[in-house]
């Protein structure tokens, strides 16, 4: 979605949507590491008829650049993708979450351990989304360009506290398991799936 809506500000060649997408420091929310993954997504757009060739320019020196820019159907699947994803929360699939459903047969010593790992890697995201802010102000950035900073913050600081209390939870034992119960409780109520 982010060459569409690259493409709604100005028709561009694949190279200037990759240095955009870096220089605005999107890149912490779309991945564009290999430059062959936007020329990838480019295809995908042409073949869907949601962007066209509006100019090919020739180059003295090296290769000539294609400009596209959106067609009307890209217009509209873009309203349409904003309209959705700022409505609708999605149903994501994070790491994390998925980790945590499956952490009850690992020592609590050792979950411990790592979240405390993690609030600490966490509190430095949180400086350096903090220093990002505080430049923003610097440029005198209005507040619609930092939208996802300060959402990314405020995730950020809820997730730090949430850790942070668990990591203690399990440091004074008010939260604590052992993996031999939790086997006697799974015997006990799930399914005998081979009956």
């Amino acid at each position: 979605m982010v060459v569409l809506v690259l493409l709604s500000e100005d028709p561009m060649h694949p190279y200037r949507m990759q240095q955009l997408i870096k220089s605005r420091r999107k890149d912490d929310v779309v991945n564009v590491a290999r430059s062959n993954s936007i020329y990838q997504t480019i295809d995908r757009l042409l073949r869907d008829g949601l962007i066209e060739v509006q100019e090919k320019r020739m180059a003295d020196l090296g290769p000539g650049r294609i400009v596209y820019g959106l067609t009307e159907e890209g217009k509209r699947t873009v309203e349409r993708w904003i309209n959705t994803m700022l409505a609708s929360p999605a149903r994501e699939f994070p790491e994390f979450r998925a980790v945590l459903a499956m952490v009850a047969g690992t020592d609590s010593g050792v979950v411990r351990e790592q979240l405390e790992r993690r609030a600490a890697a966490l509190t430095a995201t949180l400086a350096q989304l903090d220093e990002e802010m505080r430049q923003a102000e610097q440029f005198g950035l209005p507040r619609v360009l930092v939208l996802e900073n300060e959402y990314a913050i405020a995730v950020t600081r809820a997730e730090l506290r949430w850790v942070e209390t668990v990591a203690a939870d399990i440091g004074s034992g008010e939260l604590a398991w052992s993996v031999d119960q939790l086997d006697e409780l799974r015997r006990k109520h799930e399914p005998n799936l081979d009956a």
